[in-house]
Order: structure tokens, then sequence, then C-alpha cells
């Protein structure tokens, strides 16, 4: 039964029996739109059924190379892999060239399209095929024979799939990425006509030469990327598309909303725990910023949000998706191939970041929530209590992972046992069965999620593979870090500004492309100057990561931040900057891992004393930097500009973990402090109006 409202609260009766009822957007085709850059098409009549009949029969070698790998070595599937997932792409995604007035994304695949996938198709599997060249013969074992000596035929269809990966990537995430592929490509060729004295000169490679580092190496086409997307992406988004259709989605968000239903702060709390419940299966941030939008608006504009201010709470919220385990985004598992470590280690390394994160934006939300005077919402729902004990099962399969993985297993293994599971509890819902037409459904559209990613992770053996060859790495780390040197000699000012440089390019480099493409250049080429500092390989690795991830929320491109004003209709540059004050912390966390050894405890690195002083004093800081950015002292009252200005010197010191500055930022937090107590106690004296009403005064002046 409905809880009555509280006295002067608004009943908001988002649920009903049935579920919750639908905002005015269509979500799942909204979260499609955000899912890539570009919107894939709308497949309908033998078009759908072919397919539907390639994603699932990809989805199936998928999970049989997990128990009955293929003989021949994972290359040998990578080839077959990317053979079933790029021709699909050119079905899926149109060119975006309108020769009709009907929408490109609603029209069937062009003849155009059925050539490029046929010939994607050929050009893929031509490393296995028996076609005899040369005199060394035809098949896998002569093709991998002919490394460093490829033949014509050889050159010519590795140029075709170069090209066919660049337009693959254009028509899923747009011209940046293959135009930084080509920079690569023109550096690797054209390098050694460099004045040699520069630091980025080489000796300089021909065409043959960098096809075969492309198309015959285990650093190009074949190389980490598309194994990860391979071996774990596919396999990972599976899971996401059964348990979304198990209904473990929509019991997530009613968790969220039964927990705080009685709270003043009700509405944001609820947006923000079903953008980090949601975050543990998916593993984009736009759409999971659509999917708690599309549910949550409504509360929050009942509640009082304008629409700029709820948009940056859902986009901060929603980005958190790649930062939550258990399912970190793409670049996590390629973390795990790099350093050769389990994907379970690289969770942990996650962990109290993602604490901090949420910490910071659930600050903001109650601050927020007394500063705006935000009316409370009762959300029409039932108890906790007892939506755990109807559905609490959803939570199983990913406690399961966790379980798994700390058994030893390898990851493919624990989400495959994952996703059996969540198939088998779907039939404790008879509403969300996964019948056999359903599982289908949930196999083709977890490979479709994989289809740009896949594409992504093959383009980016262009730029590992030149780095690699031309040794391009260490030169640009050399820069970086020269770059840091000429400022100061001092070895740690050296390290804090090279991190600043650092996550600045990260930054510049995210607005342009994909998280996962953004992760491999920086890595690359940033990596090498953070560990020849010093720095710890996880640091830098999650160093690298976290900041390729914020490029969603990081003006003027900030995808999770158009999403979340596409689902409130809000101005979209102060959606932006919204996003951006809720996100906060998240800038200024993976310097403090960086600079200093004890900020490698905020990894879970280095005993539990390193540990625990690093989140107490990493959460003091986010709590004064939530203070000074949104202007309000929970339980005292409003902050001054002075005080303000204390609580953000506090925060940058205390993330500085080390005796003085510690101490020093304590220090500062408390003079904060003070001077809002000051300030509230001349209030008094003075017989002005009381907090509330010079919130809402203030608020009237806005």
């Amino acid at each position: 039964m409905p809880l009555p409202p509280d006295e002067g609260a608004t009943a908001d009766p988002v649920w009903a029996d049935d579920g919750p009822v639908e905002a005015h957007h269509d979500t799942r085709e909204l979260a499609a739109r955000f899912e890539d850059e570009k919107p894939g098409r709308v497949l309908s009549g033998p078009v759908a059924l072919l397919f539907t009949g390639g994603t699932v029969a990809v989805a199936l070698l998928a999970l049989w190379q997990v128990f009955f790998p293929l003989p021949q070595g994972s290359k040998y599937y990578l080839i077959f892999f990317l053979a079933g997932v790029l021709p699909m792409v050119f079905l899926a995604y149109p060119s975006g060239v309108r020769l009709r007035r009907r929408p490109a994304e609603r029209r069937g695949p062009s003849p155009v399209d059925w050539l490029l996938a046929v010939t994607a198709l050929l050009a893929c599997l031509y490393p296995v095929l028996p076609v005899s060249v040369g005199t060394g013969g035809g098949g896998y074992d002569a093709f991998l024979d002919r490394q460093g000596l490829l033949e014509p035929l050889d050159v010519a269809l590795g140029t075709v799939l170069l090209l066919l990966l660049l337009e693959a990537c254009r028509r899923t995430t747009g011209w940046i990425l293959p135009a930084v592929c080509l920079l690569f490509l023109a550096y690797g060729y054209y390098g050694g006509l460099l004045p040699q004295s520069w630091p980025v000169a080489h000796a300089g490679l021909d065409f043959a030469q960098l096809v075969d580092a492309f198309y015959n190496s285990d650093s190009g086409f074949y190389g980490t990327p598309l194994d990860v997307a391979a071996s774990y992406i596919v396999l990972f988004t599976i899971y996401g598309a059964v348990l979304d259709l198990s209904g473990a989605g929509r019991f997530f968000v009613e968790l969220s909303a039964a927990a705080f239903r009685r709270s003043r702060t009700a509405a944001g709390r609820t947006a923000v725990a079903s953008g980090f419940l949601l975050g543990t299966v998916s593993g984009s941030g736009a759409a999971t910023t659509v999917s708690i939008g599309a549910v949550t608006w409504p509360i929050l504009r009942r509640a009082g949000y304008p629409a700029e201010r709820a948009g940056g709470m859902l986009a901060a919220a929603g980005v958190g998706a790649i930062l939550s385990p258990p399912t970190l985004g793409a670049a996590a598992f390629i973390i795990a191939e790099y350093l050769g470590v389990s994907y379970l280690q690289v969770l942990g390394w996650a962990t109290v970041p993602t604490v901090l994160y949420y910490l910071g934006i659930l600050l903001s939300v109650e601050i927020d929530a007394r500063r705006s005077g935000v009316r409370p919402v009762v959300i029409e729902t039932g108890s906790a209590g007892r939506l755990l004990a109807r559905f609490g099962y959803h939570f199983l399969s990913l406690i399961v992972i966790i379980v798994v993985l700390a058994t030893g297993a390898s990851a493919t293994r624990a989400v495959v046992i994952a996703t059996v599971l969540a198939a088998a509890l779907s039939f404790l819902d008879r509403r969300h069965r996964l019948t056999p037409a359903r599982l289908v459904e949930a196999l083709s559209g977890g490979v479709r999620g994989v289809l740009a990613v896949s594409a992504v992770c093959a383009a980016a053996g262009i730029i590992t593979a030149t780095t690699t060859k031309t040794g391009l790495g260490p030169q640009a780390a050399a820069l970086l870090v020269g770059g840091a040197q000429a400022v100061s000699s001092e070895p740690a000012v050296v390290l804090a500004l090279t991190a600043l440089l650092a996550a600045v390019a990260l930054s510049l480099l995210g607005l342009a492309v994909p998280v996962t493409a953004s992760f491999v250049i920086g890595w690359v080429i940033i990596g090498p100057a953070l560990l020849h500092l010093g720095v710890a390989a996880p640091a830098a690795a999650m160093f690298v990561f976290y900041f390729a991830v914020l490029s969603e929320v990081s003006p003027p491109t900030a995808l999770a931040a158009v999403a979340a004003a596409a689902v409130t209709g809000g101005r979209l540059v102060p959606t932006m900057w919204q996003t951006l004050r809720y996100a906060l912390p998240a800038y200024l966390i993976p310097i403090a891992f960086v600079i200093t050894p004890t900020g490698l405890g905020l990894l879970g690195i280095g005993g539990v004393g390193r540990i625990a002083v690093a989140g107490v004093v990493s959460a003091l800081g986010v709590t004064v930097l939530a203070v000074a950015a949104g202007g309000w002292l929970p339980g005292v009252g409003p902050a001054g500009t002075p005080e303000r200005i204390l609580g953000a010197v506090a925060g940058l010191v205390l993330l500085w973990l080390e005796p003085l500055p510690v101490a020093v930022g304590a220090v500062l937090a408390a003079l904060a402090v003070a001077g809002v107590l000051v300030r509230r106690g001349s209030a008094g004296r003075a017989g002005g109006p009381s907090v509330p009403e010079l919130v809402d005064h203030r608020e009237e002046k806005e």
C-alpha cells in the first residue's frame, strides 16, 4: 500500500502496480541514441532476422570460447570475432548520407552498405582462408609465416580492412577518431622526413611495414584492445542485457525510491542511488543517465529542481556507471590485460575512489536541497524491505561475479556463470521470464551493444602499433616530463606539474574520442611519463582511466550532460556546468593517488593503516570541496565567499596526502566552519530571517 504523504509534502504517484509510469521519452530509443555517439538503424523484416542470426552466432562463439578455446590461439578467435561484428556495423549504422527524405536510421541498409559488409567479411577472414599466395601456400599458419614479408595481396587486403575500420569508426563515433588514426598513420609514414634533431623523429616506415604491423602482428587490429572487447566486454554486455530483461533495472530504481521515500531529499537521493545501482551492470555513462533520468526526472521536477541542476545531478550519477564495480568500463579490462593482473584487483583499486565519488555527489544533493528550498516529495511505492524480500535475488548474480573472481576463476567464467544465474532467476517473476525468444533478444542485444566498441578497439590497433614501431611513447613522455622540469627541478613539484599537464591532456583528448580510445592513447603516451617519475603502475593506469572516463562530463562535449539535457529539456551549457560541479571530486581524487605514495591507499594498496588514513583524509577533502562548491554547511547554514574560498583551498591541500599538508588543510577547514558558525550567530543576533527564509528570498531573486 502506498504511504500517505507527509504534511506539506507532495505525493508523486510515479509507481503503479505494474511498475513505473513511463516518462514522456521513449527510454529505450533515447538510451540507444546515447549508447554511442551516433544512432543506429531500426532494422525490420528479413534484414532484422539476418542481423539477429549473425549477432546470436557471435554471442554463441564468445560463450564457446570461454570453455572450449579454439586450439589455434586467441588471435585465430579474434579473426572470426571481427569477421562477425564488423559486417554488422555496416548493417546497423547508416553512413550519415541522406539520399531520401526518410531519416537514415529508419532506412534499411543500402547496396553500398551490403557491399561494405561483404567486403569486410572477406577482408577479416582472408588470413584463415586456404588462399595460396606466393610460394608459401595458404591458410592461417602460412599467413603468420609471412609476418614482416607480406605479399602484395596481403598488403591490399590489409589496406582494405584499414579503410573499413576507419569507416566503421566514423559511422559509430564520428570523424574525430578516424582523423586521429590517420594522424598516427601519417606520423608512421612521414616521420622519417622530420628533422632528426626533433625528439619525435624516427627512421621512417614504408606503407607495407605499417600494414604488416596492423594486419599481421599482435599489437595491431588484433591487439589487446580487440582481445578485451571479444573476450570480456561482449560477455558483460550480454550479461547486462539478460539482467535488464529480467527486470533488474526496474527493481534497482524502485529500491532506490523506496529507501528514501520519507526523506526531505528523497528525489535527489533516489536519482543518485539509481545511478549507482544501475551502474553496477552498465558500462555506459550516457545510457545510464537516460535510463535513470527518464524515471526520476518527474520526481525531481515535482520537488522543485531546475532542469539544469537536475540534469547535472543525473549526468554525474550516470557517469559513475563506468567507475562503479563490478562492471567498470571497457578500459578497466584493458588495464587488467596491460598490467597482467586479475580483473578482481582492478575492481579493488576502483572501490574507494567510487565511494568518494558518490560521497561528493550525495553531499552536493544534500546541500542543494537546503540551499534551494527543495520541496519534500513522498514517492508512492512499497517498503524497501518488502521489495528486497520479493526481488532481492537480482543482487545474487552481482555477488556471484565477486565470489567466483575471489576463487581465482577468470572474469570470463565469472560473468558467464552470473549470466546463467540471472537467466534462471528471471523465472521467479512471470513478467520477466527469459523465454527462448527473449533469450535470443538478450544475446543479440548484447552483441549489438559491443559493435561500436569493437570497431574502436580494432582501430586503436593503428595507434598502438604505430607507437610501438616508432618509439613515440617514450619520446612523448620525455617531452611531458621535460615541460614540467622547465618550471622546477624539485622532484615533488615536477611530479605534480606532470600530473596536472597529463590531466589536462587526457581531458582534451577525451573530448574528441571515445573513452576506450582515449585510455589507449593516454596509456601509450602519458603512462610512460608517470612511470618514469616513479608512479606505481596501478596508480598510473587508474589515473589515465579516470580522466578518460571524465570526458563524458567535461565541457564542451560532455556526452552524459547532453543526454541529461535531452531528458530534462534544460539548457545544455548550464547543465554541463552543473554536472562539472557535482563531479568535481572525480577530477581531484586521481591526482591524489598519483602525487604521493600515501595516495596508493585510495587504491586499496599499502596496508590497512595507509588505506584508512588516505580514505578518511580524502573524504574530509571531498566534504569541504562540496561545501565550497555548494555554499552551504549541512546542519549549520549558508557559507559566505570567504568561507567558500577557505574550504576550496582546504580541500585541495588535504588531497596532498602528506602530514604537513593534511595538518594545514584541517586547520583551514576548521576556520571555514568557524566562519559559517560566526555568520549564523551574527544573523541571529541581528534579528534577521531564519535560514529557510534567507534561502527562499535568495531563490526568488535568482
